[in-house]
């Protein structure tokens, strides 16, 4: 990061120096040969994109609450932020890095299950969650169980955000 700043700051530099030396013989000559000297063609330089991301984007920040998941230490409530990880959650590193991953991918971890897919009618534990907060500006307020197939891989999807859950 600190390289794509200083290469910034070289190429206003250069833009900024090219611009002065075209326009220092106009500013310098006398009266009668502004008059003769025609417009000052100033170069077509491309100007700098920035690339820096605002410094007040919020970072994202979670609640996340889990029951029945078959380990003491996993159930409770938990705090999560992420840019930069940290909180109170036991694998907050590791489960941003999940977030990031699943977002790179397009994937929004938080959306319900369609209402029209079809689930195995299978059980995978008494285990609950709920999530809430704000991810990428927007509110989230999600639940998770592992009541069928398509719940239990939603869960799966979202570990190490959501413990592993054992029967």
């Amino acid at each position: 990061m600190l390289r794509r700043l200083v290469l910034t700051a070289a190429a206003s530099a250069a833009a900024s120096a090219a611009v002065l030396g075209a326009l220092a013989p106009a500013a310098f000559a006398g009266p009668s040969d502004r008059a003769s000297a025609g417009p000052v063609a100033v170069p077509d330089l491309p100007l700098p994109q920035p690339t820096l991301p605002p410094l007040t984007a919020p970072s994202d920040q979670f609640t996340v609450t889990v029951a029945g998941s078959g380990t003491a230490a996993a159930d409770g409530t938990f705090k999560l932020t992420c840019g930069p990880a940290g909180g109170t959650h036991p694998r907050a590193r590791a489960a941003c890095d999940r977030l990031a991953e699943l977002s790179g991918e397009g994937q929004d971890p938080f959306a319900p299950v369609a209402p029209d897919a079809l689930c195995t009618m299978q059980h995978g534990g008494d285990a609950t969650a709920r999530i809430t907060g704000t991810w990428h500006g927007h509110r989230v307020n999600a639940s998770f169980s592992r009541k069928n197939g398509c719940e239990i891989a939603r869960w799966r999807t979202l570990e190490p955000v959501l413990p592993s859950a054992r029967l």
